[in-house]
């Protein structure tokens, strides 16, 4: 995707927003609804957006939604892009760009992921603190503009610690219990075997799933602050000796709805300025 493109997309959000929003949100799997706490909101389809695409999952509505949540000018995905939908690197990460030219300079992302860790629970909310990049591809690879971001970015601290402690304290103070860990980006959409969740365990993660990482690669590339955010849908392969199915994700985000609206609401009202 080039800059025209990029500059196309925000322009036509431009027209569209009433508010200059300083946050973004995307949404995972079960997790849009967040977006229906947006007041003063505007809803736009992706369709109707140049150079957008179209979200094919079940769980992912498909629309940016922008307003004040808390008080706070955001805008909000709900329902992203997966690599495993066919589309190219650069179309799930599209948004991302936009986002910048918008003038977005914190990302909250958030995403249903399979629980690797055996001390983690379904229904658990997880801080992201590291990622592994299990894709086999990266979003960056091809011709670097260096309008966007240098050619080899840092990503020792991609998730904010400030952020994070921000989060931990937002928890405590509404009696949230939270989890932190590594969440790995695999390509799905096949779940994992249990080898494969095993081999994961050993090599550090916490907490698996299918996107989050190349759209925080290039929030990390465009200068963003970013925190994540995994709701442990269920436990990974191999673990409680279950079948592993997408209404089962659906199912948990749903219940575990309430406490995540509360505590995502939280953080965003009481964010401090970078």
């Amino acid at each position: 995707m080039n800059q025209e493109a990029m500059q196309q997309a925000s322009t036509f959000l431009q027209t569209k927003l009433t508010h200059k929003p300083k946050i973004g949100l995307i949404l995972g799997s079960g997790l849009g609804v967040l977006a229906e706490e947006i007041e003063d909101a505007v809803t736009i389809p992706y369709q109707e957006i140049p150079d957008f695409p179209e979200s094919t999952v079940s769980g992912h509505k498909g629309q940016l939604v922008s307003g004040l949540l808390k008080g706070k000018p955001v805008i909000a995905m709900q329902g992203r892009f997966h690599y495993y939908e066919g589309y190219s690197m650069q179309q799930v990460t599209f948004p991302i760009r936009v986002f910048k030219e918008l003038g977005i300079e914190t990302l909250l992302v958030t995403n249903a992921a399979g629980g690797i860790n055996e001390q983690f629970q379904p229904g658990n909310l997880m801080l992201i603190t590291d990622h592994i990049n299990n894709m086999g591809v990266n979003p960056l690879i091809g011709r670097n503009d260096d309008c966007l971001g240098v050619r080899f970015p840092d990503m020792s601290e991609v998730y904010s610690k400030r952020l994070i402690a921000h989060a931990e304290s937002c928890a405590q103070e509404i009696g949230l219990s939270i989890q932190k860990g590594v969440y790995v980006g695999n390509t799905g959409p096949s779940y994992e075997t249990p080898a494969e969740v095993r081999m994961l365990r050993t090599l550090g993660g916490d907490a698996v799933g299918m996107s989050t990482v190349p759209e925080v690669i290039v929030a990390a590339h465009a200068g963003m602050e970013v925190l994540g955010i995994s709701c442990i849908s269920n436990m990974a392969a191999g673990i409680l000796d279950q079948p592993l199915t997408h209404d089962e994700v659906i199912e948990t985000t749903e219940q575990v709805k309430a406490s995540f609206l509360q505590f995502v609401k939280k953080v965003i009202q009481t964010i401090p300025e970078r």
